[in-house]
């Protein structure tokens, strides 16, 4: 990948006790040199990865020159989540990892590149959690923490579908591909699929549309993506937790230092909106400066991908 650069992380610790002589983080920098303007940190999604703008940038239309996240005003950076198949990279057994030592990879690359704080620190779904993740760790490390679409635990409804997930990609003769499909049905919704393909056919194929366009997706992502990327990814998904250890969510949010804009979607499947109204309502007693934003759309967990709009709107409050 264009553009992609590398920070070697030397004796590497995990919380379970595996060592790695030396982890390899791979990155994106985009806009202001680093030192001549305030730190955008994005953490990516499940299958995205650090190329947030630009050719193939999955956030185009927030991240850019003259957008909301002004590559003129910003230096913004995007770290590849360790094992997601970039460059190659992946692991043999994801469970030697969790979402907190891979926060804890991002907060020492950091610290390799001389970033003691970050303007703001911004994340979507997994990315969002990973976000928690290093605020939990580094509470003064931001001046906004913004989870989008994610949070900072794996409740039951996300263990269940990780769950369903890992027994997809160990027992399907069409790993990637069956398990991308079952994803879709919760990064969507009902009315989302209904107001766009109306039951409507392809004749061509003898398929419902609905049927070819998850066929098609499904078929995307495995020439892209690697199953053993795919298996620690789901991994880490499951692993959310910045309670470990005896920890409280309460203590660690009255820790935290920045301004915390916790941004869901209403008709999410996944990362259900609940949640974070939970977090919200638990926030507020303890601390003054976090914020619920909700976006309104029919499309899901996706719709921090889709709608634009409304997304820059919420950001420009902060931007």
């Amino acid at each position: 990948m264009a553009g992609v650069k590398k920070i070697s992380i030397s004796d590497f610790k995990t919380h379970s006790g595996t060592v790695f002589p030396s982890i390899e983080l791979y990155y994106q920098q985009f806009g202001r040199r680093i030192g001549s303007a305030p730190i955008v940190l994005v953490n990516h999604s499940l299958t995205g990865n650090a190329q947030l703008t630009g050719k193939k940038g999955w956030w185009n239309e927030i991240i850019g020159p003259g957008k909301i996240i002004d590559t003129k005003r910003y230096t913004v950076l995007g770290f590849n989540i360790p094992g997601n198949g970039v460059m190659g990279q992946t692991f043999d057994s994801p469970v030697h990892f969790h979402t907190g030592d891979i926060a804890m990879l991002f907060l020492k690359a950091l610290n390799v590149l001389n970033v003691k704080h970050l303007h703001a620190l911004i994340g979507g779904s997994i990315g969002g959690c990973i976000a928690w993740e290093m605020s939990a760790i580094s509470p003064k490390l931001c001046k906004y923490l913004i989870p989008i679409a994610a949070d900072w635990k794996a409740n039951d409804w996300i263990t269940a579908n990780t769950f369903l997930q890992k027994r997809i990609l160990q027992n399907s003769k069409n790993p990637l591909e069956d398990a991308r499909i079952h994803a879709m049905l919760t990064y969507r919704t009902p009315q989302s699929f209904d107001s766009r393909f109306k039951r409507t056919k392809n004749y061509d194929k003898g398929l419902q549309n609905i049927e070819t366009w998850l066929l098609y997706h499904g078929d995307k992502l495995a020439k892209r993506f690697s199953l053993k990327a795919y298996v620690m990814m789901n991994h880490l998904l499951a692993s959310i937790d910045v309670e470990r250890e005896g920890r409280n969510i309460n203590d660690i949010i009255k820790n935290i230092n920045a301004e915390i804009h916790l941004v869901a979607i209403d008709s999410d499947l996944f990362f259900t909106p609940m949640e974070d109204k939970k977090t919200f309502e638990l926030g507020k007693k303890i601390k003054k400066d976090i914020y619920y934003h909700e976006i309104s759309s029919i499309h899901g967990h996706d719709a921090f991908l889709i709608e634009n709009e409304k997304m820059v709107k919420i950001l420009a409050k902060i931007f």
